[in-house]
């Protein structure tokens, strides 16, 4: 197996090369990831200008590629082209902050996983809830030996199509994990502020800050796994359609029950559209 590696927090993250030497236990490994942190920098993918990459090397001498790129675009550097070998799985992390709920759509680390799969390729996205990302010294141990196992499993079994997987691990050695929870996302509770200043021009300035965001630990959901000791793992799919609210704005008169062309009569708020 060929596995792309890469995160959100740069290349000279310590959660990348945790994650980098165990996926080395599973597999080839190549390296792509940014050349800075992309934290919260969310799903993005480069077009008005170039990107540029560059080999480095890991704190343990082993060769990575750096680009001035989001998660995303390593992802995609490495699957159109820049790696001359199909690549078989990518695996993005060890963030050393949760990425719960509403997280992924602003987490580089669960966005490169999305970029994954919409090439077609099987992708995971790890992360380790220890609390803040300026923590020193954080052991990345247990999350290692998660994203190690579920690797593993995946040598095995075929994630279903359209799916990728969030996985989520408490910050708590490796043997005091409780064990695994399928989860759905939770609901998580932000406490952003915004810090209004001003520069030595008199120009105003404005820093988002606040809290770190907490959650809501129900029971069956990624925040109430990780409150309780369990590893949570969420399939995930680019699928964002409400399909709940079908049978609501259907009754709303935008189309008819049949076909908005049914004997060539609009509906009746189309009608009303065109007249004015």
């Amino acid at each position: 197996m060929h596995i792309l590696v890469t995160n959100d927090d740069g290349v000279t993250a310590p959660g990348l090369l945790a994650l980098a030497q165990a996926m080395r236990q599973c597999g080839d490994v190549s390296v792509i990831a940014p050349d800075h942190d992309w934290s919260g920098g969310g799903h993005v993918k480069t077009l008005k200008r170039p990107l540029r990459v560059r080999k480095v090397k890991l704190a343990d001498e082993n060769s990575a590629l750096t680009s001035d790129g989001a998660p995303s675009d390593c992802v995609a550097l490495g699957i159109m082209g820049l790696l001359s070998r199909k690549v078989d799985l990518i695996v993005s992390g060890i963030n050393p902050m949760a990425n719960l709920g509403q997280d992924v759509t602003y987490s580089g680390t669960v966005t490169a996983a999305m970029e994954g799969l919409i090439w077609n390729v099987p992708s995971i996205a790890i992360s380790l809830d220890a609390g803040r990302s300026d923590l020193g010294d954080i052991d990345y141990d247990a999350a290692a030996k998660v994203a190690r196992f579920v690797v593993r499993t995946l040598l095995d079994k075929e994630l279903p199509r359209g799916v990728f997987l969030n996985i989520n691990v408490p910050y708590i050695p490796a043997d005091q994990l409780k064990g695994i929870r399928l989860t759905r996302q939770g609901l998580r509770v932000y406490r952003d502020r915004l810090d209004r200043r001003t520069d030595p021009r008199g120009n105003d300035y404005y820093w988002i800050g606040g809290d770190s965001p907490t959650g809501i630990p129900e029971k069956g959901t990624d925040v109430g796994a990780l409150a309780n000791g369990y590893v949570s793992i969420t399939p995930l799919q680019l699928d964002l359609t409400a399909y709940k609210a079908f049978d609501a704005l259907s009754q709303w008169g935008w189309v008819n029950e049949d076909d908005n062309r049914t004997n060539g009569v609009l509906p009746l708020n189309m009608t009303e559209l065109i007249a004015v």
